[in-house]
């Protein structure tokens, strides 16, 4: 083992497993040999260049090598998908933790099927998952911790009270790399989906990964499959690359999500492609009245490059739960297709929040049922506690350089009266209507106002005023993040 020290003792009882043959430490070192060099060019493609930042997904992390690696091995882990391997992760973690101000530490998962419950992660740790290894989530929910709900929303998501822990956490935590050589995480969620679709669960479910109030997170280089419900899920974090990931589950999977920024901040999505049950990202900042009075929003988000698949859901989604306001997001040169929505925004009376300076361009749409929808009484509430009078704002929310073919649907944009959705912003879009759909109205608005230029097919009258026309207009597109818009 590297740099053991003798002082340490594992938690839970547990014991040290060093018994390697001398192959399989031959093995080893060359494998952290290559896993070290993996994770040299991922860092040294992370160096911040000493300019300034034109998207939150050009702004790189500067990480360092970490000096100190073990192998998941040393510590009895059994990779033959039976054996339950979560006391042997939480005892290397435990080692590991006493790198944490000696430059960091790597836990090196090698192939083979490593099943597990839920554990948790240290500061300055990279768990690297080689080529061929899979973490699998147990199936028994006993493996799985109980634990309270998000201040931020008083409840489990989906069941009153406490909520299953996620397979990977951490809370409080400081520089985490969670990559690989396209190593798997795998939920094996299809009992989990049994249990929420027969209503016998008592807690609501479990996700993937789960960062809380943590800061300089990266997962990249890995897959995910069978999420028991999120993929990933980083809650009142901050400076969080999301990088080179796949994410699948199947069609039929009941509201199972992929990326969900969560009141954080400074975050980049890019470069992944997910297909997912529900939503493929959505963006969250807490529940009506709990979110209100956390008041932490989601900001100063970026989102490029992905492939994204929504089969009851939306491709990119804002909301439901958005008390603590989503501002400041740039989504670019993304591909939804196969999906019932392209791209929506989802509120309602009770949630207090906002959407406001968001931009989403460079758009491909291919087989969506309905482009956008911005929707005014969408989503439940925790309790009967919520105040109806918390309405919420949408406002600067921007579409431009997109193409859609087989659409049925290109706008539904349902606003709230005592609260109308203003300047919805559309610019340079074409939409081909499939001929199923040609007795439909293309677009369907209420309590909206806004503008466009060169939109086919043509929006409702709100949405018909040009640009130009208005000049005082606050139609407004970000040209950074951090709070810095440019108005057309």
């Amino acid at each position: 083992m590297t740099d053991r020290t003798n002082s340490l003792s594992p938690p839970n009882g547990g014991r040290f497993q060093t018994n390697l043959s001398a192959r399989d430490v031959d093995n080893h070192i060359e494998l952290k040999r290559v896993a070290f060099l993996l994770l040299l060019a991922l860092w040294n493609a992370m160096e911040v260049q000493g300019e300034a930042s034109e998207a939150q997904c050009d702004y790189k992390l500067a990480l360092d090598p970490r000096p100190h690696s073990v192998s998941i091995l040393e510590f009895g882990a059994v990779g033959d998908g039976k054996t339950l391997n979560t006391i042997a992760f939480q005892n290397a973690i435990f080692y590991l933790k006493s790198f944490a101000d000696k430059g960091g530490a790597q836990l090196y998962v090698p192939p083979g099927k490593w099943l597990t419950g839920s554990f948790n992660l240290t500061s300055h740790l990279t768990l690297f998952l080689e080529k061929g290894a899979i973490i699998l989530g147990s199936q028994d929910p006993s493996h799985w911790d109980i634990v309270d709900p998000l201040p931020s929303y008083g409840r489990g998501i989906e069941l009153p009270g406490r909520r299953y822990r996620s397979l990977i956490n951490g809370y409080m935590l400081q520089d985490v790399v969670i990559t690989g050589d396209n190593g798997t995480i795998d939920g094996q969620g299809s009992v989990w989906w049994d249990w929420f679709s027969s209503k016998s669960l008592n807690y609501s479910r479990p996700h993937l990964v789960e960062l809380v109030s943590s800061e300089h997170i990266v997962v990249s280089n890995l897959t995910f499959l069978n999420s028991p419900a999120y993929n990933i899920h980083p809650v009142y974090c901050s400076n969080v690359h999301i990088q080179n990931l796949s994410l699948y589950v199947p069609p039929n999977s009941p509201y199972t999500v992929g990326v969900v920024p969560d009141s954080s901040d400074n975050v980049c999505i890019e470069d992944c492609s997910i297909a997912m049950g529900h939503d493929a990202i959505a963006l969250k900042s807490g529940w009506d009245e709990y979110g209100i009075a956390c008041g932490r929003q989601t900001t100063d988000v970026h989102i490029r490059r992905v492939h994204l698949q929504s089969s009851s859901g939306s491709s990119i989604a804002f909301g439901s739960e958005m008390s603590g306001g989503i501002s400041n997001v740039q989504v670019d040169k993304v591909h939804l297709y196969n999906s019932l929505v392209g791209i929506e925004f989802r509120t309602t009376k009770g949630r207090g929040g906002y959407f406001k300076d968001i931009i989403i361009s460079d758009v491909e749409l291919d087989n969506i049922v309905t482009a956008f929808v911005a929707c005014g009484d969408c989503g439940s509430h925790p309790d009967e506690d919520f105040d109806p009078n918390a309405l919420p704002v949408v406002d600067q929310i921007t579409l431009k350089n997109v193409i859609g073919t087989n659409i049925s649907i290109a706008g539904n944009f349902r606003g709230i009266q005592e609260s109308p959705f203003t300047n919805i912003c559309l610019s340079h879009i074409t939409l081909a209507i499939n001929s199923a759909s040609s007795s439909t109205p293309s677009w369907v608005c209420s309590y909206v106002s806004g503008f466009s230029d060169s939109v086919s097919p043509e929006p409702c009258p709100d949405l018909e005023s040009s640009y130009s026309n208005s000049s005082s207009s606050a139609c407004f597109s970000l040209f950074k993040p951090y709070g810095r818009t440019a108005a057309f």
